[in-house]
């Protein structure tokens, strides 16, 4: 399923937006701040991003800016300050689309569902699975299976998996590792960090973790993909 974040701080209008796309069998997460919004991203996969710009903590830019320190997850703004300079403001960022308020759900639905297209029509070009084992791993959708069940992971498991599986047969060290779990408000994670979600994620995918089949340490360095 579509998950879909919202963050909108108009109680009415969040609910209303909700009801919409839930009608429309996405998965909603709704959020009346930048602190729930920024929490959803560190627990989620967002497929698309609903931003309000004017936020009572924060921005919804500073939450595209975060969204984009890991990911082109596609984002469209929410604004009732439709002035040039903030629009312009907003594409730079790296926002896929602007909706002026006030507006119907109608247009906002069609926006969503264009957006969502265009991404998938970008992506239909790109390797969008990686299959080793029983494992299976849809970047496009941001899931991973074992047998036909689906695992779930946290983002930075997800993006830790990721990383390893987009350079199988090579080490990665445990500072170029650090460096893609680049953490949503700007910090680096730090080695016990990494150490805890290596741990959590082979407890989700081996079978022995004393055995490894997936994620093997080379140790002194970092790790690798596979058992060769």
């Amino acid at each position: 399923m579509t998950t879909i974040l919202i963050v909108e701080d108009d109680r009415l209008l969040l609910e209303g937006l909700a009801y919409t796309l839930e009608k429309e069998q996405y998965e909603v997460l709704a959020a009346g701040s930048y602190r729930e919004g920024a929490a959803y991203l560190q627990s989620h996969r967002i497929r698309i991003a609903i931003l309000d710009i004017r936020l009572p903590d924060g921005s919804g830019t500073e939450l595209c800016r975060e969204i984009r320190r890991s990911s082109g997850t596609p984002v469209i703004f929410l604004t009732a300050n439709d002035t040039e300079p903030e629009i312009v403001a907003g594409f730079d960022l790296g926002a896929d689309d602007y909706i002026s308020k006030p507006f119907s759900m109608e247009v906002l639905l069609r926006r969503v569902k264009a957006v969502l297209r265009r991404t998938e029509d970008d992506e239909a070009g790109m390797e969008r699975h990686f299959i080793y084992k029983d494992l299976k791993i849809d970047y496009g959708k941001m899931t991973v299976w074992k047998n036909d069940e689906e695992l779930r992971l946290t983002t930075t498991e997800y993006r830790l998996l990721e990383a390893l599986a987009q350079n199988s047969g090579q080490v990665m060290t445990r500072e170029m590792l650090l460096d893609r779990l680049w953490d949503q408000s700007g910090n680096f994670v730090d080695e016990n960090t990494l150490s805890v979600n290596i741990k959590r994620l082979r407890d989700k995918l081996e079978d022995d973790p004393k055995n490894c089949r997936y994620i093997k340490t080379v140790f002194g360095i970092g790790y690798t993909w596979g058992d060769g």
